[in-house]
């Protein structure tokens, strides 16, 4: 974990590949509570810390994590979420080149709980969600590509499962098609840039996270 911006309403941090958001049956260490001690070491703080959980990545996906640290940006936050206004750019590096350089995909997804699966169809079927995202082709080294994607609609494995049916799946990603797995179990998406007006200053936040330790990452840059 890696704080990459903070002030006395949110923290925004990078959140390595295998760490949980949020405590799960695997009893390992949230990210939440790495926060809190930080934020209680750093700035002293008697009794419990307050922070409040605005959204999640997948265990195996790196990158920006918000979170608030006050009851009124938590509130805001989530508003500003569920109204489409923070901006997440995500990359990721798919074998695979998708069909066109640029394109909008849309689809239909359903959540499969018991296996933690999303399908995504190309017609509305019963307790789909429509989905939709942008991606354009950022570069290409000899055996796979990088993928820069935008989201328009937050759905439940969202980006894996779209481009996996557009026939890119996530290198690493097993779940969705991949060939083989990531030496480190996690997969090649991370959450590299997020952008929003502050809930509560009301100043606009520009934050990027650093590029993982996979060298690969950096033949495309």
């Amino acid at each position: 974990m890696t704080p990459l911006y903070e002030d006395n309403h949110i923290i925004i941090v990078n959140k390595s590949a295998g760490e949980i958001v949020q405590g799960d049956k695997t009893g390992d260490t949230p990210l939440v509570d790495i926060v809190k001690a930080y934020i209680k070491e750093k700035y002293a703080k008697p009794g419990d810390v307050f922070l409040g959980v605005v959204h999640r990545l997948d265990r195996p996906v790196s990158g920006i994590v918000i979170f608030a640290r006050t009851s009124k940006a938590l509130s805001r936050l989530n508003e500003m979420f569920r109204r489409g206004e923070v901006h997440k750019t995500y990359w990721a590096i798919c074998r695979d080149m998708p069909p066109v350089g640029h394109d909008t995909l849309t689809g239909w997804i359903v959540r499969n709980e018991r296996q933690n699966k999303s399908y995504v169809y190309d017609h509305e079927v019963p307790q789909s969600k429509k989905a939709m995202l942008e991606y354009k082709v950022m570069g290409r080294s000899d055996n796979y590509c990088l993928l820069e994607v935008n989201l328009m609609t937050g759905r439940h494995h969202q980006i894996r499962c779209q481009l996996a049916a557009m026939g890119c799946p996530i290198k690493g990603d097993l779940k969705y098609g991949a060939r083989r797995s990531n030496p480190d179990g996690s997969i090649s998406l991370m959450a590299r840039r997020v952008e929003f007006v502050h809930p509560v200053s009301k100043k606009k936040i520009s934050v990027e996270a650093p590029l993982p330790a996979d060298k690969l990452w950096r033949e495309f840059v």
